[in-house]
């Protein structure tokens, strides 16, 4: 099985470096694919310098600058279908996510899943060193999505996430509408309206130690207003 673990980055010249090591280590053959927006800090030619160690396993789409969480991965799946990958993996670079749990997720994927979730709240709430106003507003944010759309998913925001090929083939991307922490929202919904066997796995969240959280309030926002449209929204399948 061919397996992809796309990682969005802007300014983490702190962590890219660390997460390469990281993923190229790991069992299972994991291939990694890197979009910059544009990082000013050199992040971009972290990932040129050590594609030569793994000329094909490490790749690396560069942008013009901050274009939107959702974009990236959006371009992230479409690179992956074009080359044929089996599963693709959606991952921070900050290590909030433990590249450990990779497995975990693929191995409930192979279970008849297709997407798997690395989820926080699952099991009770599994994040080390966020603030509490951070951790209220994160957990609120996941219960208002459940009783809006009431889909059975306890971590809808999470960044963790495992999709099938048959998934991301199902999904019309081109119609995916929100572009930040919403776009996480719409996706996990869009594949459960269409009938997608959705999965959630228990993991604890670290916050990151190295570079500046991505947060903000425009981010909220956009997921606040965009979740109240969903339930109203014609899912459709990619034609």
């Amino acid at each position: 099985m061919k397996k992809l673990v796309i990682i969005p980055t802007y300014n983490e010249i702190d962590n890219i470096s660390k997460m390469i090591d990281t993923v190229m280590t790991l069992k299972g053959d994991y291939q990694m694919l890197v979009i910059d927006d544009g990082s000013p800090d050199g992040t971009a030619a972290v990932v040129k310098a050590r594609q030569a160690e793994f000329p094909e396993r490490l790749y690396l789409l560069e942008r013009s600058g901050k274009l939107g969480l959702g974009t990236a991965y959006i371009m992230g799946f479409k690179w992956a279908l074009e080359r044929d990958y089996d599963y693709v993996f959606e991952m921070d670079c900050d290590f909030s996510h433990n590249p450990d749990d990779l497995e975990r997720l693929y191995e409930r994927a192979l279970e008849g899943n297709d997407v798997v979730v690395g989820s926080r709240y699952v099991q009770g709430v599994n994040i080390i060193n966020w603030p509490m106003s951070r951790l209220l507003l994160s957990y609120t944010a996941s219960m208002y999505v459940r009783y809006i759309t009431r889909m059975p998913v306890h971590d809808a925001t999470a960044g963790f996430v495992c999709y099938s090929r048959r998934a991301l083939q199902t999904l019309d991307l081109d119609r995916v509408q929100m572009k930040g922490y919403g776009f996480q929202i719409e996706m996990k919904y869009s594949a459960w309206r269409l009938g997608m066997n959705v999965s959630e796995v228990s993991i604890i969240f670290t916050e990151r130690r190295e570079g500046v959280s991505k947060m903000n309030t425009g981010i909220f926002g956009e997921a606040l207003w965009g979740v109240l449209k969903l339930p109203f929204r014609k899912i459709r399948r990619k034609a």
